[in-house]
């Protein structure tokens, strides 16, 4: 149930022997994503549990679920570019239909994350959860 753009983060991956080339690349995929306005980053979108200071600003659009996130941390801002291609533009109702854990588990990631950050990826992951929900 992956988007396309989760599908080809999976295909690189399997084309990527050592797990600090897949470092690079989430590390890259965090460099690459715009980050949130300023005005954005309150309380109200600051997701709690995560090692480094973390957003995420959802949105439904027409039935469809997006968000945009940021993050003070590379490698965390990385994972939230992950998730981003595994949530946004799934239809809301199908969100909580995302088993998140075992998406990720292809990559792998969660084996190479500190204890810190996989609990902040467990926490991210909630809040998307939680608002699709309360908008579906």
């Amino acid at each position: 149930m992956a988007t396309d753009a989760f599908e080809s983060i999976v295909e690189d991956f399997e084309f990527l022997d050592d797990w600090e080339d897949r470092y690079a690349m989430v590390i890259d995929m965090g460099k690459k994503l715009e980050g949130l306005d300023t005005a954005l980053k309150v309380p109200a979108t600051k997701v709690d549990g995560c090692a480094s200071q973390v957003w995420l600003v959802p949105r439904i659009e027409n039935g469809v679920f997006r968000f945009a996130g940021d993050s003070d941390g590379l490698i965390v801002k990385g994972v939230i570019a992950v998730l981003g291609a595994l949530y946004n533009g799934v239809p809301v109702g199908d969100v909580a239909g995302i088993d998140a854990h075992a998406e990720l588990g292809r990559l792998k990631l969660e084996e190479h994350l500190s204890g810190q950050r996989t609990n902040g990826l467990r926490a991210m992951v909630e809040r998307i959860r939680s608002f699709a929900a309360g908008a579906d």
